[in-house]
């Protein structure tokens, strides 16, 4: 943004003395070359004493600033200068000079006054000549510095010598300010022929010429002709007299009740139209000056009158030039810089995306510096410009990749941990453990590539990264495959193992089995036995019911034989051998419960002790 200047007061900006001559003051200077802003230019010139530096007050909307002198002597020396904020052009700065009064008894050098008023038209955008009474030829002789100007001012170097060149002089009107009469303690009545006249009617009038070719009429046209081929656009204003003579010596003191209020009146006129009115002050090519150039273009016409030379438009333009052009390079670059930060959003996804808006932001850039730039020395000043943004484009690139690498890194980081975390927890560090890497990293890059935004330093970083994990993925494989030939070795053994336990366990089965099937054995023979047993007791028990049936049948009939007396020896025989045979019957039963018993479990116990788990 352009910067403003608020001065509080005037400084000197050239400073003529009767020693040193006219000098640059670097206060001053440095003051304009803080105003970046463009500058309308208004000086005011004249005879001393004739109220320049209240106008010039006015103008700055202050009642006192430039002296005012109340004297007989000067009080401005040389021209001073006051920067303050354009009233009606917001961006712009107004700058006053007021120059030390013409005709100066005091100097007793008229050399002075022509530089003086010289260096006034040269540096101006509107040129106030203030003067007092009425334009007379009197006033007009006052002006005869104008005269001068095509002899202290030269258009070119060196001079063309075409005989269509148009004179120098007839090319000032190109450069020359536009011009305002202000003659002060005006008495007349604005009438010509006895017709109310405007006051430029009145600047018009008295700047006819007469017809004729005596030498009196040449020298009472060559001040007119003069500025009218010089200041094509004239203005003219008259003032009343301020106040009484009396309170003159105090005007700047003077409230506004104590002021005639018809001067008042004029001096608001005056002073609305050059505010609303003065151009920019410009150079050839129309190339608005700022202060600082405005410093310069002062620095390069003084340094040319101290020389002894006179000071030469185009020489003043090639000096500015190089000051313009260095300042339209240094103001595109800012502006290529600025727009590269604001547009380009940190990492952008490809080199080309960001060609691309190089390429706008250079084209504004070169915009801008075209717009401000003087054609004098451009073709260098842009190979400079292209230069610089190149080098800024090549800037951006590295930080482009930069922001890129971190943000990949950042991701990749992330990413990771995991498998970091299990790396260091040895997770990797079993047989197989290499494939379970591959797997998890392979897993790893395809989440890598899916996220957005990740710059033109993704497949590099990604690159890098997977080669710095070279040495770990080799590791897991070493250990990887020493863990499978132990693993192999293990399996093995274990597998036998595995086998001999089975066979074991199948023999187990089987030695079960076997045991059980011995267990029902023996289960099945002692219940066998108990029901032999039971058997060959009730066998026996049914031998010797009959035994006894038949005894006690035969018993029976004995009796009855013995009874009828009919007792038969036989008889009693057959009952007695019933009787021994009963016994002998029941001795056999119990003898032979007795031996198969022991025979039983004899024989189950030979099966138990030949049965081997």
């Amino acid at each position: 943004m352009a910067s403003e200047i608020h001065m509080p007061q005037p400084v000197c900006l050239i400073e003529n003395s009767q020693r040193k001559g006219l000098v640059v003051q670097q206060e001053a200077l440095q003051v304009l070359s803080e105003v970046t802003q463009p500058v309308v230019v208004v000086a005011i010139t004249g005879l001393y004493h004739t109220g320049k530096s209240y106008l010039m007050n006015r103008l700055a909307r202050q009642r006192k600033g430039f002296s005012l002198g109340s004297s007989v002597q000067s009080h401005t020396k040389g021209i001073w200068m006051w920067c303050v904020p354009h009233p009606c052009k917001p961006g712009h700065t107004l700058v006053l000079l007021d120059t030390e009064g013409l005709g100066d008894v005091e100097k007793g050098d008229n050399k002075n006054d022509t530089w003086i008023f010289v260096l006034t038209v040269l540096l101006s955008s509107t040129l106030i000549y203030n003067s007092k009474g009425t334009i007379d030829q009197q006033a007009m002789d006052q002006l005869h510095y104008v005269v001068k100007l095509s002899e202290h001012i030269k258009l070119k170097a060196v001079p063309e010598r075409s005989e269509d060149e148009l004179k120098d002089s007839e090319k000032f009107v190109l450069f020359f300010p536009t011009f305002v009469w202000a003659v002060r303690d005006f008495t007349l009545r604005l009438e010509l022929n006895g017709k109310e006249i405007s006051e430029d009617e009145y600047l018009e009038n008295a700047l006819k010429l007469k017809a004729g070719s005596s030498l009196e009429i040449e020298r009472y046209n060559q001040i007119r002709t003069c500025i009218r081929q010089f200041f094509p656009g004239r203005k003219c204003f008259v003032f009343d007299q301020p106040a009484r003579k009396r309170d003159l010596v105090r005007l700047e003191e003077l409230q506004d009740d104590e002021i005639d209020p018809e001067f008042l009146q004029q001096v608001e006129k005056f002073c609305s139209y050059i505010w609303e009115t003065s151009p920019h002050k410009t150079i050839r090519g129309s190339h608005f000056i700022t202060g600082n150039m405005l410093g310069k273009l002062t620095e390069t016409y003084v340094k040319a009158i101290r020389s002894g030379a006179v000071p030469c438009l185009e020489s003043a333009v090639v000096a500015l030039a190089e000051v313009a052009n260095t300042a339209a390079v240094k103001a595109a670059v800012t502006l290529y810089q600025d727009l590269m930060k604001q547009r380009a959003k940190m990492p952008m996804e490809t080199v080309q995306e960001l060609l691309e808006l190089h390429t706008k932001c250079e084209q504004e850039a070169l915009e801008l510096f075209v717009t401000r730039a003087f054609k004098d020395g451009i073709i260098y000043f842009q190979a400079d410009l292209l230069c610089q943004v190149q080098q800024v484009k090549e800037k951006f690139c590295t930080d482009n990749e930069q922001a890129s690498r971190v943000k990949c890194e950042a991701a990749l980081k992330d990413l990771s941990q995991d498998m970091e975390r299990r790396i260091s927890d040895g997770a990797y560090s079993v047989p197989g453990g290499y494939k379970l890497f591959k797997g998890d990293e392979q897993a790893l890059v395809g989440k890598y590539r899916e996220l957005p935004g990740k710059g033109v330093k993704a497949d590099a970083v990604l690159q890098e990264f997977l080669q710095r994990r070279q040495a770990v993925a080799k590791v897991i494989l070493n250990t990887d495959i020493s863990l499978t030939e132990k693993d192999k070795e293990l399996k093995s053994e274990q597998d036998r193992n595995e086998r001999a336990e089975q066979e074991r366990e199948v023999q187990r089965k089987k030695e079960a089995e076997e045991k059980k099937k011995l267990q029902d054995q023996l289960r099945r023979s002692e219940e066998h036995k108990l029901w032999l047993r039971k058997k060959l007791e009730e066998s026996c028990e049914k031998q010797l019911e009959e035994h006894q049936k038949m005894m006690s049948h035969k018993s029976k009939m004995e009796s009855a034989l013995l009874r009828d007396g009919l007792c038969d020896k036989g008889i009693h025989m057959v009952t007695r051998r019933l009787e021994q045979e009963y016994g002998t019957t029941r001795s056999r039963s119990t003898s032979w419960t007795s031996i198969m018993i022991p025979i039983l479990l004899g024989l189950a116990f030979v099966i138990f002790c030949n049965w081997k788990p």
